[in-house]
């Protein structure tokens, strides 16, 4: 518990948290656009393609020209869509992927940060909640590509969470502690060094089971174009396709963020200041993600969930097991 937290909440509190709020969506906006860029530019390098070269100077404004044309183009919607559930699930899907940013500690001195006792399991929680956007999203559409789709991201979702959770646990054993701040910090003193070091088995499959979770390749199966169109979001447009799209990149963003703060050490490092370290290890693991997005092909259905519940869990308890041992004689 921090200091900070035990002050009582006044008007000017209420304020300040208002414009952080504001402040972190900005930025958060802002990335997610260069993070569209860098994917585009990254993927195209690697397939011996140019990327987006053409609006602003190498190409730099071509992710807000496409935000913008998303924001003025017509908002449509179907027939026979259920058109309160439809309008709504967008919102659904985005307002946790904003939220769960509240609980990741950016720098030393967590600006805008929750600093939650238990930050871990309510960001496995919130996460949780934008299934039931993907679900309402699909099924409202009266889409049969959609619902599938639908139906196929909460499988999957739902699935992978299971490992997702376990393999975090590793980490809590050892920092002894569910507050992302406390991990952080404890990181820079910890006999471990950076917990990538005793819980690589974990790293890698939270590092799997989060590409799942983001429906990235090549675990895409809930917006496989070549089966489903787009999957969930088939019948959306203009800017509410535009807050799918978003939720997505603002979860590869956090995904990358959590990543750094439970096993790379977060703001911890030599010379430089702590949020470019934070910056510089996030940057790597999302460019990580659009590597494997380039190289990899989409897995079967059936393939996908025996990989979660046949390999991943297995992998993850034995993890669980290793650290137990590890912190009995270590």
């Amino acid at each position: 518990m921090f200091a900070w937290q035990n002050t009582p909440m006044t008007g000017l509190h209420l304020l300040g948290i208002i414009i952080g709020a504001i402040i972190v969506l900005l930025l958060v906006l802002i990335t997610v656009m260069y993070e569209i860029l860098a994917q585009r530019k990254f993927i195209g390098w690697i397939q011996r393609r140019i990327g987006p070269n053409r609006v602003g100077p190498w190409g730099l404004l071509q992710t807000a020209a496409d935000v913008l044309k998303l924001l003025i183009k017509e908002d449509v919607i179907p027939a026979k869509a259920d058109r309160a559930m439809f309008s709504i699930a967008p919102i659904i899907a985005f307002v946790p992927a904003f939220m769960v940013l509240a609980l990741v500690p950016y720098t030393m001195n967590h600006v805008f940060t929750a600093g939650m006792n238990v930050g871990v399991l309510f960001y496995i929680a919130l996460s949780s909640v934008s299934i039931i956007g993907f679900v309402l999203g699909g099924w409202a559409s009266n889409n049969k590509y959609s619902l599938v789709g639908g139906m196929r991201s909460a499988a999957q979702m739902i699935s992978y969470e299971i490992p997702m959770g376990m393999s975090i646990l590793g980490v809590v054993m050892i920092a002894g502690s569910m507050n992302i701040t406390t991990i952080v910090a404890d990181q820079s003193h910890s006999q471990f060094g950076w917990y990538i070091i005793p819980q690589i088995i974990g790293f890698i499959v939270f590092l799997i089971a989060g590409i799942a979770e983001l429906n990235w390749t090549p675990f895409d199966l809930p917006e496989a174009e070549s089966e489903l169109v787009a999957g969930y979001f088939t019948e959306y447009s203009g800017f509410r396709f535009a807050f799918y799209m978003l939720s997505e990149y603002v979860y590869l963003f956090a995904f990358a963020a959590l990543a750094t703060s439970l096993f790379l050490g977060g703001w911890n490092g030599p010379i430089l200041p702590g949020w470019l370290w934070f910056a510089i290890k996030s940057a790597l693991i999302v460019l990580l993600l659009f590597w494997v997005q380039a190289t990899m092909p989409r897995m079967r259905g059936d393939q996908l969930m025996s990989f979660a519940w046949k390999v991943l869990i297995p992998v993850s308890l034995f993890n669980i097991l290793l650290t137990g041992l590890l912190s009995l004689f270590v």
